[in-house]
């Protein structure tokens, strides 16, 4: 069974083919569905979208450079309380695969009759700055793409992007392969299980293969790490100690937007909606007299640092944390750090695999030797 397949395009036309391939999904019975970004008619962002039927596909771009939300937390919400008996094929970029994988281990999503379709990729824009390129010119997609094409660094792209080491999808059934192919010519399709060859089998597709691939990959994973620890060196730099950290925290407004974009987070409630923190003013009052001011909103580096303990193992990084803060509050850069630190620990990759189980959700009896009883 061939489970490499080049898909050509003519003039260049990659977007093009790719809808085309997501359209025969669709007309030839592969899936029932499909869960994929579709462009609004500003053209200004994309919405994934549930499409059922192949006159639909026209307007989708699963190429756009922009991740208004991590669609795990869409899988999540579609799939929670009941799978359908019908195959979807949900399409989904490498952070976001990882972080469903995530999901699923915490029992927040299922996998069943899910066609998981990764697309490698080279980054996002923040939303703001893709609608923008979207007023300026015709195309911020085609704009990215022949950025791409070029191999220049995108200086433009998120910060999550610029040090992200999974470019490539992990636990894809198929993989929509653009690093290290000429996009001018084509793209990659790999079916890395028994649903992807399926799928590779109901297209018709050739066999075939391309060389110089996971050079490409490993030169663009050494470029992002490479910068990944600059970054981890200024954070440190800009956080380490109490004295530091307070002032980088101090404008946090306990909106809690970085939680409700966090695609990690999924207690139904939490802690930090609880009357726990609804007070009568004498007991604001009495703290501020204790202290002579009383800092308000209160216990907003209490909720981060929750936070981080809850789902520093989990972190996917995918930075929407970040871009869901309206004061700028560094968090992707303290939460990306610290989860790396904590992953590094129990040599833990999130979204890696399903077997492997969650650390802080097991009892290894020879674990942490070091910290002593």
């Amino acid at each position: 069974m061939a489970t490499d397949a080049i898909i050509e395009v003519s003039e260049g036309k990659l977007i093009e083919g790719i809808n085309n391939l997501f359209g025969e999904l669709l007309k030839k019975g592969l899936v029932d569905a499909l869960l994929i970004p579709h462009e609004l008619p500003s053209g200004a962002n994309v919405v994934q979208t549930l499409i059922t039927s192949p006159e639909k596909i026209k307007s989708i771009n699963p190429l756009a450079p922009v991740l208004p939300i991590n669609s795990a937390r869409i899988v999540s919400a579609m799939t929670k309380v009941a799978s359908s008996a019908k195959k979807i094929g949900v399409v989904l970029r490498p952070c976001e695969l990882r972080a469903l994988i995530e999901l699923v281990k915490l029992k927040q999503a299922s996998l069943e009759n899910l066609v998981l379709i990764g697309m490698d990729c080279f980054g996002t824009y923040s939303v703001c700055d893709y609608g923008k390129f979207a007023k300026e010119g015709p195309s911020p997609t085609q704009r990215f793409l022949d950025n791409a094409k070029s191999g220049k660094d995108d200086p433009l792209l998120r910060e999550a992007c610029q040090i992200c080491e999974y470019s490539v999808p992990i636990n894809a059934d198929l993989t929509i392969g653009l690093i290290g192919m000429d996009l001018n010519k084509g793209f990659l399709l790999h079916a890395a299980t028994k649903e992807g060859e399926r799928i590779l089998e109901g297209l018709g597709v050739k066999a075939g293969s391309i060389q110089g691939r996971q050079e490409a990959i490993d030169k663009l994973v050494a470029q992002r790490i490479k910068r990944r620890d600059e970054v981890f060196a200024r954070t440190i730099e800009q956080t380490h100690g109490l004295d530091k950290l307070l002032p980088v925290f101090a404008p946090c407004i306990n909106c809690h937007n970085c939680r409700d974009a966090c695609p990690i987070c999924y207690c139904k409630e939490c802690f930090f909606d609880s009357p726990t923190f609804e007070l009568e003013a004498d007991k604001y009052l009495g703290r501020a007299s204790k202290r002579g001011a009383l800092r308000m909103p209160t216990d907003t580096l209490f909720f981060h640092l929750t936070r981080l303990n809850h789902m520093g193992v989990s972190c996917v990084g995918c930075g929407l944390c970040q871009e869901a803060c309206p004061n700028d509050v560094p968090v992707f850069d303290i939460f990306r750090l610290v989860g790396s630190r904590l992953q590094k620990v129990f040599d833990y990759v999130p979204g890696r695999s399903l077997e492997e189980e969650l650390p802080l959700t097991t009892f290894k009896a020879n674990e942490l030797e070091e910290v002593g009883h």
